[in-house]
């Protein structure tokens, strides 16, 4: 079932079934309208956001995920969300990463959340920690390996004893919503970055 906001179709410049991708980009999140616009569904908005900026539309469902390809510079890139929960991730991108590249998981790049960044904050991160992020875990858990890149959208800690599940189900403010929306075209930029100079120019760019 199409995920919202995406109309499956024909991408631009979309690559043959056998093509490889030069960077797979996934976008974390939760499915259905109720979660549109929570904190935990901002590596979505990123995806969403490069798939319009060339024009891309799901062509076909990979692993529960809706997948576009396109070609930038060159450069085959595929842009991906799930189709499940968020503590279900890996499912989704484990046979994405079969499908695109199964020869070097350092292609993968999961767009998330991230409550130990101040709202508005984005990072790059190749490999490490997984700071207790329930779809990272999952992720890491189906592919056996963290040697994945991270961009990581900065939500901010809960409030006073607020739970963190809760914090980042709901939808901030308006002016939290307005650093977000900055961070997501930052982290667009720097998927951007990464497809064409790489994982190590964006973390000296966005990691300062």
């Amino acid at each position: 079932m199409p995920l919202p906001g995406w109309v499956a179709g024909r991408s631009r410049g979309d690559a043959g079934r056998g093509a490889l991708a030069d960077l797979l980009v996934v976008g974390l999140g939760n499915p259905g309208l109720e979660y549109d616009g929570t904190r935990h569904n901002v590596g979505e908005e990123v995806v969403d956001l490069l798939a319009e900026r060339y024009g891309a539309c799901p062509k076909r469902a990979v692993g529960r995920a809706l997948s576009a390809q396109v070609h930038v510079d060159g450069r085959l890139l595929v842009l991906a969300k799930s189709n499940v929960f968020m503590n279900l991730s890996g499912e989704t991108v484990a046979p994405l990463v079969r499908r695109y590249c199964p020869d070097d998981v350092g292609r993968l790049v999961v767009v998330h959340d991230e409550l130990d960044l101040e709202p508005g904050r984005v990072k790059v991160k190749v490999g490490g920690g997984l700071a207790g992020h329930n779809g990272l875990k999952s992720v890491k858990a189906h592919l056996h390996s963290d040697a994945f890149v991270r961009v990581r959208l900065g939500v901010g800690k809960p409030p006073g004893r607020q739970a963190g599940a809760d914090h980042v189900l709901r939808r901030p403010g308006k002016a939290e919503r307005t650093e977000l929306d900055i961070a997501v075209v930052e982290a667009a930029d720097a998927v951007e970055l990464i497809l064409t100079d790489g994982a190590d120019r964006a973390m000296n760019r966005y990691n300062s």
